[in-house]
């Protein structure tokens, strides 16, 4: 682990070097496969050329060889053999996208990045007991898509516990037949029965999953903190949805005054960043995993062949949609997500949204980053605790001006609902110009309207489309109704049944 912070500190203070000498080598890598040869990696001598002969791509763009590669061929966008697929899905939508998980990928990125967490989280917690007990880690199921191919796929949670080296395997908790069950809520019960009675010192994963298993083993044991289940545990690396809503939550679960929280950024598409514990709620870009990031400042964003910065290139305070190369065969692929930077020496980020998770109906411009905020000034307001929550527009009528509509679901209901509206509302204005300015004599942008959702509601509509566990989550912010609509339908449905 020492060693590994000297490495770490290396590309801390030469980051455009490393990344440099990154992209040469993803280059050189893949320039006899069919996608180098298509594009003439061999002839690409800088990043500005790869970026003029190479588009930007979804995963609409990319499907068709991802396509090919589970059925069995090779050497397609990476040359070494691919055979694992990381399944990742709309929370609205049928369609899901298999991301391609090469060997490279798994150990010089997904692996890599977890041994450095616990690296970072050692060196700054000399006295650290972690190691002493288990490591809890609800993983999502995985099934075969093609035997004759030797192809698979299943949330990445289920790809890296099915790869886990022994060492790793014999510290982990629960067994990993338990953490690969299909049903997610047998799965609760075995793993509230089997890791209750473990030494847990670590926990790892989704915020909002580990909290309804935390709940289950509080159920489980009759305790009423974790803290008498597992007097040891003292670390979260949490990654997955903002950790804003939940942490008041996780203190009322987990009352140690020892238990340390740290932020991981992690996707399908790879292993991005780490909590930098000197600077709380601020991430290390991580440089040496596989990775050559490009950046599109959101502004560009709409544009039919946006510019993308560099990293020598960012400024900060911008919003920036992430673009990645990588050792998977990923290339300058879209990943969904939009980060700012705080620092540029070293680089250091804050997830900010998704590209298409935010709310632009009326030119306001709301992304996750100011609903969290808006949000937890409104709950500290009125001692509210939130649990789930969606957002989306009322659009304008001839007679009305639009709003937006807030369905959120309360573990603790606010001790004034108009005074928590007024104070979501009074921070949204604080914090986002766009949104005072349409806010302004309400003619464009009405009042907000807060609705309380029934207990379960989230919980109850993720299983009804079979999206328990795993990386699944309740879409935040959306310009459109369709989220929302289907929501509320279903918690129609349920006051009649």
């Amino acid at each position: 682990m020492q060693k590994r912070m000297h490495q770490i500190d290396l590309f801390l203070k030469y980051p455009i070097e490393v990344q440099n000498e990154l992209f040469q080598d993803l280059i050189r890598t893949s320039q006899n496969t069919e996608w180098g040869n298509t594009y003439d990696y061999k002839s690409i001598k800088d990043i500005k050329q790869f970026k003029e002969r190479v588009p930007i791509q979804d995963y609409a763009d990319l499907q068709p060889f991802v396509n090919r590669i589970m059925q069995g061929e090779q050497n397609i966008l990476w040359p070494t053999e691919v055979k694992w697929f990381a399944k990742s899905s709309g929370t609205t939508s049928g369609r899901s996208k298999f991301i391609p998980v090469s060997k490279e990928a798994l150990e010089e990125c997904h692996y890599k990045g977890g041994k450095d967490m616990l690296s970072i989280y050692c060196s700054h917690n000399e006295e650290t007991e972690v190691f002493t007990g288990k490591a809890l880690m609800m993983g999502g199921s995985s099934q075969t898509i093609d035997p004759d191919a030797n192809s698979y796929h299943g949330d990445l949670s289920s790809i890296i516990i099915k790869n886990l080296p022994f060492w790793a395997e014999i510290k982990r908790t629960p067994d990993r037949e338990t953490a690969l069950m299909e049903n997610f809520e047998e799965k609760l019960e075995k793993m509230a029965s089997i890791c209750s009675k473990e030494n847990v010192t670590s926990i790892s994963g989704v915020p909002s999953w580990n909290l309804v298993l935390l709940k289950k083993i509080l159920d489980h044991t009759g305790a009423k903190d974790i803290s008498e289940v597992w007097p040891s545990l003292e670390v979260f690396f949490h990654g997955g949805v903002a950790f804003t809503p939940y942490r008041s939550q996780f203190k009322e679960l987990i009352s140690s005054s020892k238990m340390n929280y740290l932020e991981t950024y992690n996707a399908s598409e790879g292993f991005f960043g780490i909590e930098d514990p000197d600077h709380p709620t601020e991430m290390i870009l991580m440089l040496d995993y596989g990775i050559f990031y490009e950046f599109i400042p959101m502004e560009e964003w709409e544009s039919e062949n946006p510019k993308t910065v560099n990293l020598s290139e960012v400024e900060l305070a911008v919003n920036y949609a992430v673009i990645i190369s990588t050792n998977a065969g990923l290339w300058r692929y879209k990943i969904g997500d939009t980060i700012s930077f705080t620092s540029t020496f070293p680089f250091r980020f804050k997830v900010t949204g998704r590209t298409k998770h935010f709310i632009n109906a009326f030119g306001e411009e709301v992304i996750i980053e100011n609903a969290e905020k808006a949000l937890a000034y409104a709950s500290n307001k009125t001692n509210a605790v939130i649990r789930e929550y969606t957002a989306a527009p009322i659009f304008l009528t001839n007679r009305e001006a639009g709003k937006h509509q807030w369905l959120i679901e309360f573990n603790r209901e606010p001790n004034d609902m108009a005074t928590f509206a007024n104070a979501l509302d009074e921070h949204l204005r604080e914090i986002n110009s766009d949104y005072d300015a349409k806010r302004k004599g309400s003619m464009a942008l009405d009042f907000p309207e807060i609705k309380k959702a029934r207990k379960g509601l989230f919980y109850s509509w993720l299983k009804g489309k079979n999206k328990l566990g795993g990386q699944n989550k309740v879409p935040r912010l959306s310009s459109k109704r369709e989220y929302i609509e289907d929501i509320l339908r279903y918690e129609n449905q349920m006051i009649e049944d």
